[in-house]
């Protein structure tokens, strides 16, 4: 099956479940909405490419993996969108969860598909239990404290950040426990795994952080310009586009170094290079080539 297939499939089945008979409606309504449509599902298809080159010998664990990191995004977007963090009007190019279901309904849709996360991941485990004791402490810490996507998000309540702190703490966290996970649900060896998600994320937020400077609205999906609106973190601002272009494309290049020895590391290898090309808006796409 197609991964994007696996992937939906996959969150179907999770909000299914959070969704049945008993649920709030307007809770049910906003869960859904907070989920579907998706983005570009990047994380758990990360996820589902390294099990995939790792043999993917247990395909459920690892859907369940890829789902539950996907879960916590869209967690983590809800949370983010909310009127005390960003009061952001739009998200994936409709407007955001509490502009449609109000702010308390939003803060309870976050928490709720964040431990439907650990529920899927839980379920997915039936055929390789054993495998459930490594995986969650790798997707429990890239949440919480002190590294994960909350610690990420403290980071914007400091005075002072250190950017490369902040971007692996806010969207690399996230990146790590797909590629780590990934190895993982396949019954590999995860931790080596580590680097490749890291990289990966930190190109990701690079080439965020140049959306929101070089694209439109319309593009990505959210207003752009909010960085500097917001005084947050932005390689764009720090290294100016150039030197931010540079960044990413080094970053991208270590993530493809980074990858272990695996029954497809070429494949993915290859894959990685075509994946990484696409982060970028396509106003500054041709300029990184």
């Amino acid at each position: 099956m197609d991964p994007m297939a696996r992937i939906e499939e996959a969150l179907e089945a999770a909000l299914v479940t959070a969704e049945a008979e008993g649920c709030p409606p307007t809770l049910a309504q906003a869960l859904r909405y907070g989920v579907f449509p998706g983005g570009a599902r990047i994380r758990p298809r990360l996820c589902l490419a390294v099990a995939w080159a790792c043999g993917d010998d247990d395909p459920a664990l690892a859907d369940a993996a890829a789902a539950s990191i996907e879960l916590l995004h869209c967690a983590s977007l809800i949370h983010d969108d909310l009127p005390c963090f960003d009061d952001a009007p739009i998200r994936r190019g409709k407007p955001t969860v509490h502009k449609v279901y109000g702010e308390n309904v939003a803060v309870l849709a976050g928490d709720a598909l964040i431990v439907l996360a650990f529920e899927t991941l839980a379920r997915g485990a039936a055929a390789s239990p054993e495998r459930l004791a490594r995986l969650l402490p790798i997707v429990s810490g890239a949440v919480g404290s002190p590294h994960g996507i909350i610690a990420g998000q403290a980071w914007e309540c400091e005075p002072q950040v250190e950017l490369t702190a902040y971007h692996r703490a806010k969207t690399g966290a996230l990146f790590a426990a797909a590629t780590v996970a990934g190895a993982a649900a396949a019954g590999h060896d995860a931790e080596p795994w580590r680097a490749l998600g890291e990289r990966l994320g930190e190109a990701y937020q690079v080439a965020d952080d140049l959306r929101d400077v070089a694209a439109d609205a319309e593009e990505i999906g959210k207003p752009a310009g909010r960085d500097a609106e917001l005084g947050r973190p932005s390689a764009a601002r720090e290294l100016g586009v150039t030197g931010a272009i540079q960044r990413f494309d080094t970053l991208v290049a270590a993530a493809v170094d980074s990858i272990p020895a695996c029954p497809r590391a070429n494949e993915l290898r290859g894959l990685i290079s075509l994946e990484g090309k696409r982060f970028l808006p396509k106003s500054l796409a041709l300029r990184a080539a």
